[in-house]
């Protein structure tokens, strides 16, 4: 049933007429023990069926190594993302890949909104392995104020260390390209004051060039380097020359904004994962939002921002061919949402055909942008969200898999 179900899916983007789908490979599912145990060639099986259909349909795979996920075995060996060796992992678990796929893909990502990961797994402690460490949370373990900047540290020579494998044995023969995504907000200042506009500048440095300056200039922002002295690591010589293999590309995932606010002279929020900055964020300045509100908190229409995103990043780094991964609007669900109302998704409309406008006037101004990619195809589990907040372009009842175009579908194919 389910292997018929995701060829109807692929029947759904040619339908749609997309031409690329991006997804992500478990790497639990290729190296279950990682470099310590065999390769599951089941996976490697799916994975190759999946690309061929995809190919078949004349879609071109667009696929992302790491989404979060680590094989639990590395966790319990010797602590993941905290531990150097994983470095070593990671770029065995990317080789597998290269070889298996890499004939037939041409775009490849290292890691998902790695900046996500540290943040709500390293210092807030609200995705897995959940460390952290008070005020920021209320973990078994961990220490948000040194642990957040090692795991990024691994993450940054991890996707390296990748990108090496990538461009000295891969590149040349196959063909392909290879980025990495990260999760973008765009932050206004609160107040028209130089302290705000300055603690706009810094929360995007924490944000976003904590791990795009690295892997672009091999070294961390000034702006994180001033607030953090030592407890920020530095790179060996060793790591430089690893870093010098540059990306391809950088992929951005952006869904809304923020007003931003200094607080080096003002009390910070207590525990907040901006407070590592000296930043507060905000969705309303007196009493009025941003943007319109959604389904998900804090998460704001602000058209706008992605114009400003794409011409901070196109910018700050030389206008890197750039790809937006993730964009998209949520529908709050329940069980007891008739389909009907679910399926009239005129906000998603709105939203969509807003942003895109917005991405029009950067690309006007020079901005180097090759692709973009709705999130989501269909409604899928969300997160911490479950199955209460819905994403997807074709409605899908949970409980008999059946996929159904909402008017955004239509919308997006014309």
């Amino acid at each position: 049933m389910y292997s018929l179900i995701y060829q109807e899916d692929i029947e759904l983007m040619h339908h749609l007429g997309v031409n690329s789908y991006r997804f992500s490979i478990s790497w639990s599912r290729i190296l279950p023990r990682g470099r310590f145990g065999k390769v599951n060639s089941v996976g490697i099986a799916f994975y190759n069926r999946l690309i061929d259909a995809l190919l078949l349909q004349g879609i071109q795979p667009f696929v992302t190594l790491n989404h979060n996920d680590v094989p639990q075995y590395l966790e319990d060996r010797y602590g993941a993302w905290l531990n150097p060796q994983i470095q070593k992992d990671f770029g065995h678990y990317a080789d597998v890949c290269f070889k298996a796929f890499g004939r037939k893909v041409k775009y490849w990502i290292t890691f998902n909104e790695p900046n996500n990961v540290v943040e709500k797994g390293f210092i807030s402690g609200v995705y897995p392995p959940q460390h952290c460490s008070k005020p920021f949370g209320d973990c078994l373990s961990g220490d948000s104020n040194i642990e957040p900047y090692n795991a990024a540290h691994n993450i940054i020579l991890a996707h390296a260390a990748a990108v090496e494998t990538y461009k000295k044995e891969y590149q040349a023969k196959q063909g392909g390209s290879i980025g990495i995504v990260i999760s973008t907000r765009w932050f206004e200042p609160l107040r028209d004051i130089p302290a705000d506009r300055f603690a706009v500048q810094r929360a995007l440095a924490f944000d976003i060039a904590w791990f795009l300056d690295p892997v672009i200039f091999g070294e961390y922002p000034p702006e994180m380097r001033q607030v953090l002295g030592l407890r920020l690591p530095s790179f060996s010589s060793e790591d430089g020359r690893k870093l010098q293999h540059k990306l391809d590309f950088i992929g951005i995932n952006h869904y809304t904004s923020k007003y931003m606010q200094d607080c080096i002279f003002s009390p910070c929020e207590e525990g907040s994962i901006e407070s590592t900055a000296f930043v507060i964020s905000t969705g309303e300045r007196n009493g009025i939002p941003i943007g319109t509100p959604t389904s998900i908190p804090d998460n704001f229409v602000f058209p706008d921002g992605m114009e400003k995103m794409i011409m901070y990043i196109m910018q700050r780094y030389n206008n890197i061919p750039m790809f937006i991964t993730e964009n998209g609007y949520a529908q709050g669900s329940t069980s007891n949402d008739p389909t009907a109302d679910m399926l009239n998704d005129e906000g998603r409309v709105e939203y969509l055909h807003s942003y895109l406008t917005s991405l029009t006037r950067a690309m006007r101004q020079g901005a180097d942008v090759r692709g973009y990619f709705i999130w989501s195809l269909l409604d899928n589990f969300e997160w911490l969200f479950g199955y209460t907040q819905r994403f997807g372009l074709y409605h899908v009842n949970f409980e008999t898999q059946e996929r159904t175009p909402k008017l955004s579908a239509k919308w997006f194919k014309e």
